[in-house]
C-alpha cells in the first residue's frame, strides 16, 4: 500500500465497475447469467479477503455467514412472506449477529486453533440446517417462486427473475462492497488491521486494542458475506444446505489466493478465473479437475502471490 496513488486506485475501480456495466448489454445470455453469479460470489470472496488478506486470520467457517444471509433472506420470503428489501435486511442482521457471537468466541484463539474453531461452528450450523429440514428444506433445499422475488418500488415493479434486473442488482451489490472495501483498507482502521497482521504484539504495545479491531473486522466480513448469501437466494431463487458446507468455506479462500490476497480486486479476478477454467475444461473432458489442478499449480509457480498480488509486487506498485 505504500506509495500507492489514491486517484489511480479509485479510477481503476470505477473503470472496472463501468466495464461490468457495459458487459450487461453485450454479453450472450449464457455468459450474462454466469457473470451475475460470479459478481455475487466475488462479493462473498471480498468479505473473506477482508479477514484473511488484511487481518491474517485464516477461517474455514465463512460458509456459515454466507448461509446465514442465504437462509435469513430465503426463509424470510418463503415462510414469513417478507418483502425482498426486508428479507435482505434480515439477511444482513443474521450475518451481523452471528459474526459478532462467533467473533467474541473464536477470537479467544489464534492461528490453527482459530481455523479449527471456525470450521466447527460452521459444521454446527450445517448440521442444524439438516436437522430442521421441515423448515429449511434440508438436503433438497428450497426453491423460491417468482412472485416471492418481486420488488415493488411505488408504481415500479422490479422482477429479480429477469436476467437484466438480476445482473444489475448483482452489479450494484458488488460495486458497493468493492468501494466500501477500498475505503476501509485505505482508512486508519484498515492500516491498523494490516499492522495486526504483520505484528499483533507490537500493534498492541503501540496502544491499539487489537481484539476490538479484529472483532470489528470479523463483523464487517460476516455482514458482507451474509449480503452475498442473501443476494444469492433472492436473485437465483435457491436456498440449499450445500452452501453451508466446508467446501463453501474453502472456495473463497481459493478465489482470494488465486486473485491475490490483500488486493481489493483480487477476489473478482480469482472468482472469474476459477469459474471459467472449470466451465471451459468441463466442456471438453470429464477429467477437468486434473486440468484445473495443473493450471492452479502453474499459477502458484509463476504468480506466487496471486494474479494481482504478483502484478503489484513486480510491476504495478500502486495497486491497492
Amino acid at each position: 500500500m505504500e506509495g500507492s496513488s489514491p486517484a489511480k486506485a479509485y479510477l481503476l475501480h470505477v473503470a472496472v465497475i463501468a466495464l461490468l456495466f457495459v458487459l450487461n448489454f453485450i454479453l450472450p445470455a449464457y455468459h450474462h447469467g454466469l457473470l451475475a453469479r460470479i459478481l455475487v460470489l466475488a462479493t462473498f470472496a471480498m468479505g473473506y479477503n477482508l479477514l484473511f488478506g488484511y487481518v491474517g486470520l485464516l477461517s474455514l467457517g465463512h460458509a456459515m455467514f454466507f448461509a446465514a444471509g442465504l437462509y435469513g433472506a430465503g426463509l424470510g420470503v418463503h415462510h414469513f412472506g417478507l418483502s425482498v428489501p426486508v428479507a435482505f435486511m434480515a439477511a444482513l442482521a443474521c450475518g451481523a449477529v452471528l459474526s459478532l457471537v462467533i467473533g467474541l468466541l473464536a477470537l479467544r484463539t489464534s492461528g490453527v486453533a482459530f481455523m479449527i474453531v471456525t470450521m466447527m461452528f460452521a459444521q454446527v450450523l450445517a448440521l442444524a440446517i439438516l436437522y430442521f429440514a421441515p423448515l429449511t428444506g434440508g438436503d433438497q433445499g428450497l426453491v423460491l417462486q417468482q412472485q416471492e422475488r418481486v420488488v415493488h418500488l411505488g408504481d415500479t415493479v422490479l422482477d429479480l427473475t429477469n436476467p437484466t434486473a438480476r445482473y444489475m442488482v448483482a452489479l450494484v451489490l458488488f460495486s458497493i462492497v468493492l468501494l466500501l472495501t477500498l475505503a476501509v483498507v485505505r482508512s486508519r482502521f484498515g492500516r491498523v488491521l494490516i499492522a495486526v497482521r504483520e505484528n499483533e504484539e507490537r500493534t498492541r504495545m503501540l496502544g491499539y486494542d487489537t481484539f476490538a479491531n479484529k472483532l470489528a473486522a470479523v463483523v464487517i466480513s460476516g455482514v458482507i458475506c451474509a449480503a452475498a448469501g442473501g443476494a444469492y437466494a433472492l436473485l437465483f431463487g435457491y436456498v440449499g444446505a450445500n452452501f453451508a458446507s466446508v467446501q463453501y468455506s474453502i472456495l473463497p479462500l481459493l478465489w482470494v489466493l488465486l486473485g491475490g490476497a490483500a488486493t481489493t480486486l483480487g477476489p473478482l479476478i480469482g472468482t472469474l478465473f476459477m469459474y471459467y477454467i472449470v466451465d471451459i475444461t468441463s466442456g471438453y473432458t470429464s477429467a477437468y479437475l486434473l486440468i484445473v489442478g495443473i493450471a492452479l499449480i502453474l499459477l502458484v509457480l509463476f504468480f506466487p502471490k496471486g494474479i494481482l498480488g504478483t502484478l503489484r509486487q513486480r510491476w504495478v506498485r500502486w495497486l491497492p
